[in-house]
């Protein structure tokens, strides 16, 4: 599908209206806005339909401009320079803006930093598979970074004490308990994080 269409505007719509175009419809479509609704996974899949989109845009404006065919295309440079400000979004609640600030960064520019962000937004979310996988990239691509690594260990290692509750059958179904569980695995992932460091869940 034309990923232009899909963000609602022309192709020589400039950056900004790109930026502008992809920021409106992912306030829209986020999941945090579906929670506990019907509509949670058709937002999703929109959601998912929306930064496809703009990836492709920017992959071919970033072509584009190291091909010389159009070099007044502003692209997405200094991710490293956005992280502080994502990381002071993501301490203040503010999930989805942050998170549309890390899928406007370059894909090329997406680092261990990028992905242990990531990684702190689905905590916060309560999405602990996929938090587990960014951490686990994150230290991958910087083995000596020790927040990532406290962040990765403790939530693989919460993710473990679970898996034991129920292979001895001391887990029941959904209840009050596995909720608070699932919270205390949030709070524990962030015990390391203190004064600067990111809140992450």
């Amino acid at each position: 599908m034309d990923p232009y269409k899909v963000l609602g505007i022309n192709e020589n719509a400039t950056d900004e209206e790109v930026k502008k175009a992809y920021r409106n419809l992912a306030k829209k479509y986020h999941p945090d806005n579906y929670a506990n609704s019907p509509l949670a996974d058709v937002a999703q899949e929109k959601m998912k339909e929306i930064n496809e989109a703009y990836d492709a845009i920017q992959e071919q404006r970033k072509n584009r401009q190291s091909s010389g065919e159009n070099r007044d295309f502003n692209f997405h440079r200094g991710a490293r320079t956005a992280f502080p400000q994502i990381r002071e979004l993501i301490n203040a609640g503010n999930f989805a803006e942050a998170d549309v600030m890390l899928n406007n960064v370059d894909p090329s520019d997406r680092g261990a930093e990028w992905y242990f962000l990531k990684g702190c937004i689905f905590v916060r979310r309560g999405w602990y598979y996929e938090a587990q996988k960014n951490f686990r990239t994150a230290c991958d691509m910087d083995p000596s970074n020790e927040e990532y690594r406290a962040a990765l260990d403790n939530l693989t290692g919460r993710a473990n004490n679970f898996g034991r509750d129920y292979r001895d059958g001391t887990a029941g179904g959904c209840s009050a308990c596995d909720i608070c569980s699932g919270l205390i695995c949030a709070d524990c992932c962030c015990e390391m994080c203190g004064g600067d460091l990111i809140r992450c869940c």
